[in-house]
């Protein structure tokens, strides 16, 4: 087995047998394989459903780093990625990630991952109710930032 994904598997044990969430694990590593942050999910100690185990060392690597851009860095990760977590993953620009677990397995243990890609995919609509209301009055903030700042995320 892979180490880091070793780690993955034992902060997810950790982390489901502690209570403190599901059954999942991450590692973010350096390129010479140094870990900078590992943790699991946290969802239910925190009662916080973003504290997913990518978000949590996401958040970790991020605050040890100084930055919001972890270009270079690589992610094990015990399960493949929710959408919110992948979605994470490409705003923190990780680019190279390992999974163990598929969607389709934290679904059969009764995890929502496939029903909100299914959502994503134009399926399922009934999930939630997203409805656009007074872009008009929103859109000037957004007109102001881009003219203050050139940084795209």
């Amino acid at each position: 087995m892979n180490e880091y994904m070793k780690i993955a598997k034992e902060c997810a044990e950790h982390g489901a047998n502690a209570g403190e969430g599901g059954p999942f694990g991450a590692v973010i590593t350096d390129k010479a394989g140094n870990i900078i942050a590992k943790g699991n999910n946290r969802v239910l100690v925190s009662n916080d459903p973003t504290a997913h185990a990518e978000v949590t060392v996401i958040r970790e690597a991020c605050q040890k780093l100084g930055t919001y851009d972890l270009s270079g860095y690589i992610l094990y990760t015990s399960c493949e990625p929710c959408p919110m977590c992948l979605s994470a993953i490409i705003w923190a620009n990780i680019k190279e990630i390992y999974y163990g677990c598929t969607r389709e397995d934290a679904g059969n243990i009764g995890f929502r991952d496939d029903a909100i890609y299914k959502y994503l995919a134009g399926h399922n609509k009934e999930l939630i109710n997203l409805k656009q209301i007074n872009r008009e009055e929103c859109i000037s903030l957004f007109e102001e930032y881009q003219k203050k700042n050139k940084t795209i995320y």
